[in-house]
């Protein structure tokens, strides 16, 4: 009776681990399942940095950046596909690049808050699937502050970064 009840009640929590898990499984694309997984709206989302992530402003940059002693101020860009304030110009091809190696298209260095020698290690199929995506992201307009030399005025509020 006792081997019953055990076999039964680890089959119940089988069976209630793997269903906490599909949805987990049910991700619209691969890129929008990386772009989460990578946290890319932790810093890409208007708010975010402030706690009042706005759903609005998704992946459209953020006016709070990030301070680096030394450098300067930096403002998370706009991920969407808006040509003017967006990656619309930006090919997959640049996406991948700049995610991979810290190299804009116009040969600029991504902020040193940006994690890319982490990302630099996705495959190819998945470095694929995240600039897809990214490009697949309806046009947002929402301009960001431009980076600001470290004995520039900032232009709005920022994270720093201490010695």
């Amino acid at each position: 009776m006792t081997r019953i009840l055990v076999s039964l009640l680890s089959s119940l929590a089988v069976g209630t681990a793997a269903a906490a898990i599909a949805p987990c499984q049910a991700t619209p694309t691969r890129g929008e399942y990386l772009a989460a997984i990578m946290d890319c709206g932790g810093c890409h989302t208007e708010g975010a940095l402030a706690g009042k992530p706005d759903s609005a402003l998704r992946l459209a940059g953020s006016t709070i950046g990030f301070g680096a002693p030394g450098l300067g101020i930096f403002y998370p860009p706009n991920l969407t596909s808006d040509p003017e304030t967006g990656l619309g110009d930006w090919s997959e091809a640049d996406i991948v690049k700049a995610v991979r190696t810290g190299e804009r298209p116009d040969g600029r260095e991504l902020a040193p808050m940006m994690p890319w020698r982490s990302y630099a290690v996705l495959t190819d199929e998945d470095a694929l699937a995240l600039a897809a995506y990214l490009k697949s992201l309806p046009p947002v307009r929402h301009a960001v502050p431009p980076p600001t030399g470290p004995d520039e005025k900032p232009p709005a509020p920022y994270l720093g970064v201490l010695q």
